[in-house]
């Protein structure tokens, strides 16, 4: 299950392959047919079609009533200017349908409202279940190729730009053109000739749309987009390495980066902005009232003059011709929208799409937990390897570690085991077993995995420890926690081990490195894989996290990422890993004595091992230096001194 594969983790806790079902069929209703990559915005939508179609036909019957009102005027009008006698029959008939057709607006545009609303809420819901679902199913390496602040846009700003296309352009749209095509029906009745007279400016604005539609305002609308982005990343990374920038004084240049990214998108902003202004301001100056309120006037003074209109008959096409212009003010104010939420959810497919790491439909299950790479090679991108031919074999009940330079594909070999994705060419194997042909329920009841980068949830620290185990009970997690040597810094947290990371207490690097390895302790599974899993811890609990290890070792498996040499001298076999190839394997003993690039890795590391203990040393007898002529002076002033009083104020 998704859990168990986040369990082991430490690090990702919901980026690996897939546990056991495609995100298809855990994303809810909308995500039951067709793959998120087929279906778009059109397959989302049908499971809600009744929905959909309600708030349609409310927002249709709505706007449709509130033609009432006006009408109700025209009629006063018409019936008060007439000749002879005044029916207040009619009169108030008239007046109580214009009164009942505004109540039927108000409660139907109310309810339709309403539904897009909660409407739009299921869809969006859909939406970030779906993208939840995939990215918990993509391989690790597809996230090693995305920018944070790019990936932040497609799960929160793409997914609310659909927003107005559910939960407003439908039955706007749909109501801008019934109202006028009613209104439209009963100005003809009264004159057609004015009729057509008072569509002049919707011609006009038509005839500008097209404009607004040019590749060019496309091109430009997705270099918006894109600027948009990427100021959304500055200021993810900039925020993230903040502490490095103001230690480093590296604020100058991060700075930079924000306002290259700001320049950028002003230039996008200005672009765009010119290409439909002009288009813009001609659409809004044709459907302007005063425009179409001068083109009745005119056209219907002519009417009248010439005795081929009476003057009460003008009075229908003042109230009425106005709405005439909605269709298009809905077209050039819904066009932006609409274009915006296609180009969301283009993006949003694209992530959809991502192929996850595929299921074996046969699994088949593991005997022992003997791993073997047979002839391995893998690149993040095609024509470019991080791993070349790698064959190695790693027994039950020893350690491996793995040493080389940086870039030279470490964390990709570890990363392999876990199957946060498949080789290129060749085969991981487990207990004789392909990774591709092995169960993801089983693969990660095998193996458990802590990084470097740890990432923790936001919940209690007992839920964080327990997260490959959720029924553990407690005495089984506070275990776990002593053996990673975090027992007691839990005790000293608001609530001990019911304190929620990220709310209520902060962790330390070294601090969440001991969680993770605590929730790896606790998964206790056969195989474990440690990426330099304590960077962050001070040597007593480096000390002591190996110690845990070496009380689990028995028959485990274990591969390890390793930089410091205590490490690497308990390691059973030590692989030496340089430009994605083994260049030396072998007991570190045995590879001290051949005097070849783990010897010269290892006198390097006791070389700067003993600066570093110098350098301690001479602040450590800097400092003690220090502290005894601040003794002294503390001393000679003591003495200097009588009663409190200095000798040399007593003498004057």
């Amino acid at each position: 299950m998704p859990v168990r594969q986040a369990t082991a983790t430490g690090s990702v806790t919901a980026t690996g392959p897939a546990a056991t079902s495609d995100p298809a069929t855990a994303a809810g209703p909308a995500a039951a047919a067709g793959s998120p990559a087929e279906q778009g915005m059109a397959g989302l939508l049908r499971p809600y079609a009744w929905s959909f179609a309600a708030v349609v036909l409310l927002q249709v019957i709505g706007a449709v009533a509130g033609l009432a009102p006006l009408l109700a005027v025209v009629e006063l009008g018409r019936a008060l200017l007439s000749p002879g006698p005044v029916d207040h029959g009619h009169v108030w008939s008239v007046v109580v349908a214009g009164a009942a057709g505004l109540f039927v607006r108000l409660v139907f545009t109310a309810a339709s409202a309403g539904i897009g609303h909660v409407l739009d809420g299921r869809v969006q819901l859909a939406f970030r279940r779906r993208l939840a679902a995939r990215l918990g199913h993509v391989p690790i390496g597809w996230f090693s190729r995305r920018r944070t602040g790019e990936l932040a846009k497609v799960v929160g700003q793409d997914v609310s730009a659909v927003h107005p296309f559910i939960a407003h352009a439908p039955g706007e749209l749909v109501s801008a053109f019934a109202v006028p095509l009613v209104s439209l029906v009963y100005l003809f009745a009264v004159d057609w000739r004015l009729t057509l007279i008072t569509l002049i400016p919707v011609v006009l604005a038509v005839a500008l749309v097209p404009l607004l539609m040019l590749p060019a305002r496309t091109r430009e609308q997705e270099e918006f987009d894109a600027a948009m982005g990427r100021i959304a990343d500055s200021v993810v990374e900039f925020v993230q390495g903040i502490a490095v920038v103001k230690a480093f004084g590296g604020s100058g240049r991060a700075h930079r980066a924000f306002l290259t990214a700001a320049d950028d998108f002003v230039g996008a902003f200005n672009r765009w902005v010119r290409g439909v202004s002009q288009v813009a301001a001609g659409m809004q100056l044709a459907l302007s009232p005063p425009f179409v309120l001068l083109v009745v006037l005119a056209g219907g003074a002519a009417l009248i003059a010439t005795g081929g209109m009476a003057p009460a008959d003008l009075l229908p096409f003042l109230l009425l011709g106005l709405g005439l212009t909605a269709p298009v003010a809905a077209l050039g104010h819904g066009l932006d929208d609409m274009q915006a939420a296609r180009r969301a959810v283009g993006r949003i497919k694209d992530v959809l799409a991502v192929r996850s790491l595929p299921e074996p439909a046969h699994p088949v299950a593991p005997r022992g937990h003997r791993v073997e790479l047979r002839g391995v090679r893998f690149g993040y991108e095609a024509g470019r390897e991080v791993l070349r031919g790698i064959d190695l074999m790693l027994e039950p009940g020893t350690v491996t570690a793995v040493v080389g330079p940086s870039g030279s594909g470490k964390s990709t070999l570890v990363r392999l085991l876990p199957r946060f994705f498949d080789p290129t060419h060749g085969s991981v194997l487990l207990g004789g077993a392909d990774l591709r042909g092995i169960g993801s329920r089983d693969l990660y009841r095998t193996v458990s995995f802590v990084f470097q980068d740890v990432r923790l949830l936001r919940a209690s620290v007992a839920d964080n420890i327990a997260l490959a185990v959720p029924y553990a009970d407690r005495d089984d997690v506070v275990r776990a926690a002593r053996l990673a040597n975090i027992h007691d810094r839990i005790l000293e947290l608001p609530r001990g081990y019911e304190t929620v990371i990220g709310e209520e207490a902060g962790l330390s690097g070294g601090e969440a490195q001991r969680i993770s390895m605590a929730r790896a302790l606790l998964a206790d599974t056969p195989v474990l894989v440690l990426d330099e899993a304590t960077a962050f811890a001070d040597p007593q609990t480096e000390q002591a996290v190996r110690r845990a290890l070496a009380t689990l070792e028995g028959d485990r498996t274990i591969l390890v990422i390793a930089h410091r040499l205590e490490t690497v001298a308990d390691a059973d076999t030590v692989v030496v890993l340089e430009d994605g190839e083994i260049v030396e394997r072998g007991a570190p003993a045995e590879l001290l004595a051949r005097n070849g690039r783990f010897a010269a890795f290892w006198r390097s590391h006791r070389s700067a091992l003993a600066d570093e203990t110098e350098s301690r040393t001479e602040s450590l007898a800097e400092t003690e230096s220090r502290t005894e002529t601040e003794s002294q002076i503390e001393s000679r002033t003591e003495i200097e001194t009588h009663d409190g009083v200095p000798r040399g104020d007593e003498a004057r």
